[in-house]
């Protein structure tokens, strides 16, 4: 007769999730502490169809990463406003109309997940990342309570999970 209790089914595992809050992202021009939200990378594969008599099947094809989005904290100093304009006047000049090198306004961007005591438990680097979109935020004559964020959505060439 089979053993149906396994004993380390039945024993306590130490078990330590990570959290949403444990993070630093560092991103060249932006003080990491002005980051409020963000996403980690997302992969998606295409689908190839193969048909082959009165069935099909299907293999992956080209993987694409996803556009990640983080939410910045806009303070009066230093200004993530300012910070970001700085970012996108490297790949595009609103006043001549000048666009920049990608040598020029792409960035790694590392994001480390931390553990509970400080410590890093996963760190991503995002390879070649640039501004796609970037949001200043809504103002409000009647909200005197909510802090005015600046949205950015980021693409990059590709990610690498270091850890």
């Amino acid at each position: 007769m089979p053993d149906l209790l396994d004993p380390s089914e039945i024993m306590f595992t130490p078990f330590e999730p990570k959290t949403k809050n444990r993070y630093i992202m560092y991103i060249e021009g932006i003080p990491a502490y002005l980051i409020k939200t963000a996403n980690r990378p997302t992969i998606a594969f295409e689908t190839i169809e193969l048909d082959h008599i009165n069935v099909k099947r299907y293999v992956k094809g080209k993987g694409s990463w996803e556009e990640l989005e983080i939410t910045l904290y806009d303070p009066v100093v230093p200004s993530a406003a300012q910070a970001v304009m700085e970012w996108v006047r490297l790949s595009h000049e609103s006043v001549t109309g000048r666009d920049g090198y990608t040598d020029f306004y792409k960035k790694d961007v590392t994001i480390n997940v931390l553990g509970p005591v400080g410590d890093k438990v996963e760190e991503w680097t995002l390879k070649g990342t640039w501004i796609t979109n970037a949001t200043f935020g809504d103002l409000d004559w009647a909200n005197a309570t909510d802090p005015v964020d600046v949205t950015l959505t980021l693409r990059y060439d590709y990610a690498i999970l270091q850890f």
